[in-house]
């Protein structure tokens, strides 16, 4: 709780809210978690109140007090279920707008947490209510520079195993002639731990049609044989430190072949265009010091791909954020237009893949790279950039 909230409060005031009211019943909503830095074990619902000034204030359980003394976290406390309504308006004292976990409509499910009925109460006591999505990512979605340093570390080590996965293949191809793609998700396995860099899930590796799977990764019983010809997508990420660390996490693809088809080439060469659109639109914004969203980000990769008439073929948003706090999936900004409609805005200090991609029956192509908003150069690539297809020879 000694996190410095001007920040934040700043932003409350410029969006004319009171305070913000975090609302976590048995750890259902992550914001908490980070707000009080651990993942204590919370039985009943617990209300966490910042003002747009001064400092922040608990309500919670009479059973779960003890854990709040430990953490050294001032509080009040209720038992009875019928105390709540009171001991909540004295908890956010005069106020008449909060923000809390909500979007109208259920928009952007990524920071719709709070559920229909803790809505309900809130209004009844008078308050109106409104998204807290950019106070949630100027808090947690910022990236510390200790954080920028690890991700830095991870895209210098994703971009050595990225480009030895490829070589990989080659090699198998010349002394076999063929490889299976479980056999190299496990080489690219066995780097992050021979190099001590942490991932959630195993990587994907796909050939030919199941690369036009976004989501298509091998396993125990499916992994198909990559030969000469064919066509393949590998998608990696991993984090070189602790639970701050923010991860690394790029996508690109290759022919085992001397020549790319005239049908990929075209495709990838509408993807490539596709990321550089994004970019150039964040880096423009940043120059002229606008203001954009994620969704505007998103629609700047799709105009690209359904000028090229590709359109039908995609079936992702273009990119997602890249924060602190474990998962690779941030808690931030989305480049995304497609799946939900984030108005969230580009924060200096934050950071986002943009991988846009087009899904054929007979192969995808997905290109993927990091980007940070650094506070004077505006969003900058973080990670390796593939301008030309990888030739696996």
């Amino acid at each position: 709780m000694a996190y410095d909230w001007s920040l934040v409060q700043a932003e409350l005031s410029a969006q004319r809210f009171d305070g913000w009211l975090v609302v976590d019943f048995r750890n259902n909503n992550p914001v908490l978690g980070r707000i009080l830095g651990t993942k204590a074990h919370l039985t009943r619902r617990v209300f966490w109140y910042l003002p747009a000034s001064g400092l922040p204030r608990v309500l919670c359980h009479r059973i779960d007090e003890e854990a709040f003394a430990r953490l050294g976290v001032p509080r009040e406390v209720y038992g009875a279920w019928g105390e709540l309504p009171g001991k909540l308006r004295g908890l956010v004292g005069g106020a008449r707008r909060v923000a809390m976990e909500y979007v109208p409509g259920g928009l952007l499910p990524a920071v719709s947490i709070v559920d229909g009925g803790t809505l309900e109460m809130v209004r009844d006591l008078g308050l109106e209510v409104g998204t807290s999505a950019d106070l949630v990512q100027l808090f947690a979605a910022r990236w510390s520079s200790a954080g920028l340093a690890a991700h830095r570390r991870a895209s210098a080590q994703t971009k050595e195993i990225m480009a030895g996965a490829f070589a990989w293949i080659g090699k198998a191809l010349r002394e076999r002639g063929e490889c299976q793609e479980r056999e190299v998700q496990g080489w690219v396995v066995e780097q992050f731990r021979a190099r001590g860099l942490h991932f959630d899930d195993a990587p994907i590796v796909s050939a030919n049609a199941n690369s036009g799977v976004p989501h298509y990764a091998p396993d125990a019983v499916r992994s198909s044989v990559i030969r000469r010809g064919n066509w393949v997508l590998i998608d990696m990420w991993c984090r070189d430190g602790d639970e701050e660390a923010v991860y690394s996490d790029i996508t690109q693809t290759g022919f085992c072949g001397q020549r790319v088809p005239e049908e990929h080439r075209r495709v990838f060469d509408v993807v490539r265009g596709a990321r550089d659109a994004a970019l150039a639109r964040a880096q423009g914004a940043f120059a002229k010091g606008e203001v954009v969203c994620g969704w505007e980000l998103d629609e700047a990769a799709r105009a690209v791909i359904v000028g090229a008439g590709f359109g039908e073929f995609i079936r992702h948003r273009t990119g997602h954020s890249l924060s602190p706090g474990g998962a690779v999936h941030g808690i931030g900004m989305n480049l995304d237009n497609t799946e939900t409609r984030d108005t969230r805005r580009m924060l200096v200090g934050t950071g986002f893949t943009i991988e846009p991609g087009v899904y054929l029956p007979g192969f995808g192509v997905r290109n993927e790279i990091n980007v940070y908003v650094d506070a004077q150069k505006g969003p900058v690539a973080t990670s390796c950039v593939q301008d030309e297809p990888v030739l696996i020879v």
